[in-house]
């Protein structure tokens, strides 16, 4: 184990949050020696201090009041959606601070955004510093701008300079619900990006409505507050992020390179439409974001939780709660070879 979620201010000073509260007034400090548990049996969490063991001169943690970037924004903490504080803690500069910038880069590259193979973090880092890169378009120019530059730079021959292009030049063609997650647009991951693309069907069309809810248009917001999974907190961020100017320009200087296809309709013939779903355990055949994706091209919807309404639960090796819920509930349970058979795979 080598990572763990401590992300929550009030939970670090003991005030309680997210999961199990620690007891009453005792807060995380630099240097404790601490007590971890897997949460939900997945994520692992810190649940307490071992106070007998904390050092005498150790000090609280300072968080932080503002971005270390050279802008020095605020850092600020989100809202919820009843307008109380939340948990985590954020630079205010958006895309105007560097290191967000570098991050959005990160997920635009990554497999569930562009997946363009051999962009990887070092790489992206690489040409973040060397400003041929700065946002998502420049990596559909970076061939034309820096090809010549970049073959005198060590480690890239001729060979990996082709294969980087060419991977670059086969992402020229995007589905249109990877398109709105790669705009690292606040509280829009895979599944509400799908739900948009699925709702608008193109890139016209929700691009058209996000310019008119940036706008205030009290219509067009109550037609995506009426889509599935499509919320308040959702279309806020929607609003702030088309309501500023250098975001619009970001986007519209990308889909200049590249083609954004129509939403694929769900089917409604397949074995599993209109079905929950939900995938556990350590798939060997497919990748969880794969096979979920498959699940709901089939008409399916995929949860991350399991309840009685769940319909079938795909269990792969190492299958914990989950599992142990669907057993619970009476869910019918999957092996990966009874999901293919099942979807005709």
């Amino acid at each position: 184990m080598q990572n763990v979620t401590l992300h929550n201010e009030d939970y670090i000073k003991g005030i309680g949050g997210d999961g199990e509260p620690l007891r009453e007034g005792r807060d995380i400090r630099i240097g404790d020696t601490v007590i971890i548990q897997r949460a939900g049996d997945v994520i692992p969490q810190i649940v307490d201090v071992v106070i007998e063991k904390r050092k005498k001169d150790s000090k609280p943690y300072p968080f932080p009041t503002k971005c270390p970037c050279y802008l020095h924004t605020k850092v600020v903490r989100e809202e919820t959606a009843t307008g109380e504080e939340g948990a985590r803690a954020r630079c205010s500069g958006e895309f105007a601070c560097p290191y967000q910038k570098i991050e959005h880069l990160k997920l635009f590259c990554s497999r569930r955004a562009f997946d363009i193979e051999g962009l990887g973090e070092k790489q992206i880092e690489f040409f973040f510093e060397k400003e041929w890169v700065r946002e998502p378009a420049d990596i559909f120019t970076l061939e034309k701008k820096h090809k010549s530059e970049l073959l005198k730079e060590e480690g890239y021959g001729e060979t990996s300079v082709h294969n980087l292009f060419a991977a670059i030049d086969e992402r020229r063609r995007i589905s249109l619900e990877r398109f709105i997650f790669a705009l690292g647009i606040r509280h829009v991951g895979e599944t509400t990006a799908l739900a948009l693309a699925r709702g608008y069907g193109s890139w016209k069309a929700f691009h058209d409505a996000c310019l008119k809810v940036a706008k205030g248009d009290e219509e067009v917001i109550a037609e995506m507050d009426a889509l599935d999974q499509i919320g308040e907190t959702v279309i806020e961020s929607i609003k702030a992020y088309f309501g500023e100017s250098h975001n619009r320009g970001i986007v519209e200087r990308l889909t200049r390179e590249v083609t954004i296809l129509d939403a694929e309709k769900p089917k409604t013939d397949s074995a599993i439409a209109g079905k929950t779903v939900v995938f556990t355990g350590t798939l060997e055949k497919f990748s969880r974001p794969e096979a979920e994706a498959t699940a709901q091209r089939l008409g399916a919807k995929t949860s991350g939780s399991v309840s009685k309404k769940t319909d079938y639960v795909v269990a792969g090796p190492g299958a914990g709660s989950k599992l142990a819920e669907a057993k619970k509930h009476g869910v019918k349970v999957l092996s990966e070879d009874e999901w293919l058979k099942l979807i005709g795979g």
